[in-house]
């Protein structure tokens, strides 16, 4: 019997976007459905009853939740395909320290760019660019952040490119500028069809995000 595979999602979320790479990678087929993160869904609530968010991949009716949670068990479950996290142990624990940094740092940075205002948002700016310049620095000379090969990290960090065009226009700034090896690696991630098909485009990133703080009635608006 096929493996019944669900995701439930959010086109803009920088994290539901990782499992669609990583599926995608591992050529698997799923059933896609979108959740509205405002009014959620029955099925998102009795699936993630602890916290209530996307992304949720449903594996013949049983959850997995959190985005690099659910790309390791990607890799974990469709072994006959080629494999995201590194075969060394301490490569991989390497992989998802980083990816834990990305979450805790990276995240953070970056939504208090579109959130906030004035002084805060200049903090946030350069917090964010700092972040940007460690990850490059763990990059290297390396074609992607597996090394030769495109794998966890690079999955976990180039779904937020995404949103960099939201970053930028929020707080007049380059990453291009800043960071230009960063943004080669994002070319180079680009060109393989995995993560292009499965990346939204910045701009209707920016869009539904401006939509989405309407919808739940923010005070905060993005003035750029």
């Amino acid at each position: 019997m096929a493996d019944e595979v669900v995701l439930l999602d959010a086109l803009a979320s920088m994290f539901g976007m990782r499992a669609r790479v990583a599926l995608a990678e591992k050529g698997i087929e799923y059933e896609y459905r979108e959740e509205d993160l405002v009014n959620k869904g029955e099925l998102l609530l009795k699936m993630n009853p602890v916290h209530k968010k996307i992304p949720v991949l449903i594996h013949n009716g049983k959850p997995v939740c959190e985005s690099l949670i659910i790309v390791q068990y990607i890799d974990e479950v469709w072994k006959d395909k080629a494999p995201l996290l590194p075969s060394d142990p301490y490569q991989r624990a390497q992989a998802r320290f980083w990816a834990d940094y990305v979450d805790k740092k990276v995240y953070d940075a970056g939504r208090r760019i579109w959130s906030r205002k004035g002084e805060e948002q200049e903090t946030a700016k350069k917090d964010f660019i700092e972040c940007l310049k460690v990850l490059e620095g763990v990059l290297g000379d390396e074609p992607y952040f597996g090394g030769k090969t495109f794998g966890f990290l690079d999955i976990a960090l180039v779904t937020f490119s995404t949103w960099f065009y939201t970053y930028e226009t929020c707080a007049n700034f380059s990453v291009e500028v800043e960071c230009p090896e960063l943004i080669e690696w994002v070319k180079r991630c680009m060109e393989k069809e995995s993560v292009s098909k499965s990346l939204l485009d910045p701009h209707k990133v920016f869009d539904l995000l401006v939509i989405w703080i309407r919808g739940v009635g923010e005070s905060k608006k993005i003035e750029c």
